[in-house]
């Protein structure tokens, strides 16, 4: 009788293991498809991202929001955590975004926005997310963007040189309510290159304890400018794991690509909403 029952109550865990492992399986193709779904169609630009969780889900997120006056709307934020939790905060960013990009009209409205819907939710669970926003308007060549605490995009001249931006400071949301986010301004040429990345890259751990680092990524992207953004992407990625030699990933990786080309440039996507 006591084996029966120690056969039942194992057989009952296990249904559960597997249905808790199917259910997980399926928060991670439907986190898969919202950050892999179809990029915006740029004429002569070139624009990629990609992330790749540290667990099966994590929390980074990033996005490409088409605006009805030709420029291009990009998002990428980092939602304190890993795995189940940072995920389901990332569909909240990620709605909060989607709503805010339709009727803002810069960066800084859209993160004013994104901070005022949900920071009552992110003080509820003692969490955070830092995010980095900008336009990108084709016809000027101008970058507009604005930040909730996360770190400035690398922007490397064709020419292999590192171009300073303005600075622009503002508090992660959910840290404080009523943030007003301000925007700074870049002017962007034929050839360049912004890279717009989260610290999983740079912090990065080798066997011996030592971080990627900013000025390893930046020396990196100085060697690969002139290559397409499928590349680059793919070259970063590479140089990640060398240098980490096989160890486990600690945090989530996400980086978001805009190569500058040539004339000016129309955007086209599924989503685009109408003027």
């Amino acid at each position: 009788m006591y084996k029966r029952e120690m056969i039942q109550s194992h057989n009952l865990v296990d249904t559960r293991n597997k249905t808790l492992e199917r259910e997980i399986n399926l928060a991670k193709n439907i986190q898969t498809a919202l950050l892999n779904g179809e990029k915006p169609t740029l004429e002569n630009d070139e624009v990629s991202g990609i992330s790749i969780p540290a667990r099966l889900i994590g929390g980074d997120y990033f996005d490409f929001y088409p605006l009805p006056n030709g420029k291009l709307r990009i998002v990428i934020g980092d939602v304190m955590g890993k795995g189940i939790p940072a995920a389901m905060l990332m569909i909240l960013t990620r709605g909060a975004f989607r709503t805010a990009a339709e009727s803002t009209k810069g960066p800084g409205e859209t993160l004013t926005a994104m901070n005022n819907a949900l920071y009552a939710d992110l003080r509820k669970l003692n969490s955070f997310v830092t995010v980095f926003c900008a336009d990108w308007d084709p016809i000027l060549g101008t970058l507009s963007y604005s930040s909730a605490g996360h770190s400035l995009p690398e922007i490397i001249r064709g020419v292999k040189q590192k171009v300073e931006i303005p600075p622009v400071k503002g508090i992660m949301l959910g840290g404080l309510p009523n943030q007003t986010y301000k925007e700074e301004k870049a002017t962007l040429v034929e050839g360049d290159l912004v890279f717009i990345y989260t610290d999983g890259i740079i912090e990065a751990v080798n066997t011996d304890g030592e971080m990627y680092k900013v000025n390893r990524l930046e020396n990196l992207l100085k060697s690969l400018v002139t290559k397409n953004v499928q590349e680059i992407e793919q070259s970063v990625i590479e140089d990640i794991n060398h240098f980490t030699e096989g160890l486990p990933q600690k945090d989530d990786i996400t980086m978001v690509l805009l190569k500058i080309g040539k004339e000016s440039t129309d955007i086209s996507s599924y989503n685009c909403p109408l003027v």
